[in-house]
């Protein structure tokens, strides 16, 4: 017998919309998350299970308290960082502006487009690729093994989220439960690699929207 696990990353944030860098730091959702968040909600109104997951940050909390509201079926709601977002070190709570006064254009360069690609996608992505050449890019967005200062690379981000989902199987086979899990981006792509068998180069070109949803059938 297969259980449903529904995963989705959390709306939009003030860091977000300011163009800062979040990682473990604790961002509100801006409206334009907030409506976001109301959508997934929507979006998985008619699906059911009975126990969420979410991190300590806000934004994975009051996300996850939208898509609540029409599940009265929850009656567990559980904490695991292991798939809280990847830390960002020494950048945290920081601007652009204030990176590249403090260490210079050209280290900050790649910072800036490193992180800036993980927010955007689609058509937006592409103008992004063609405006700094695909060869910049490509170094810039092989992130796997290397983390910002005092940060996760996202090898390290992987490490943990296979620990929680090791024990996500145990839990969901012992009770017999679908689940949801109010996730972050960075967690959400080596947990999308574990179910949809995917490699490293496939991870890093994901892309995970502020408002959809990923649904998997687990069998256990």
């Amino acid at each position: 017998m297969a259980q449903k696990i529904f995963i989705f990353r959390h709306g939009e944030t003030h860091y977000n919309e300011k163009h800062l860098f979040t990682g473990w730091r604790d961002s509100k959702l801006s409206p334009r998350g907030i409506k976001s968040a109301k959508e997934i909600g929507k979006k998985l109104k008619n699906k059911k299970f009975q126990t969420a997951y979410r991190t300590k940050l806000s934004r994975s909390k009051d996300t996850l308290k939208h898509v609540l509201k029409y599940h009265p079926e929850c009656k567990k709601i559980i904490e695991d960082n292991r798939m809280i977002e990847r830390s960002y070190g020494e950048l945290e709570g920081r601007s652009h502006k204030s990176y590249i006064k403090e260490q210079g254009t050209d280290t900050y360069k790649t910072l800036r487009h490193w992180h800036k690609i993980e927010q955007l996608f689609g058509e937006e992505k592409e103008k992004f690729i063609k405006k700094v050449g695909k060869a910049e890019y490509d170094v810039i967005h092989r992130s796997y093994d290397i983390p910002p200062p005092g940060g996760e690379s996202i090898k390290m981000v992987e490490k943990r989220v296979q620990e929680f989902i090791k024990d996500l199987k145990k839990y969901m086979k012992k009770n017999k439960v679908n689940v949801a899990i109010s996730a972050h981006n960075n967690s959400m792509r080596p947990f999308r690699r574990h179910f949809e068998k995917l490699n490293v180069e496939q991870m890093m070109k994901l892309e995970n929207p502020w408002d959809g949803y990923f649904e998997y059938d687990v069998k256990l």
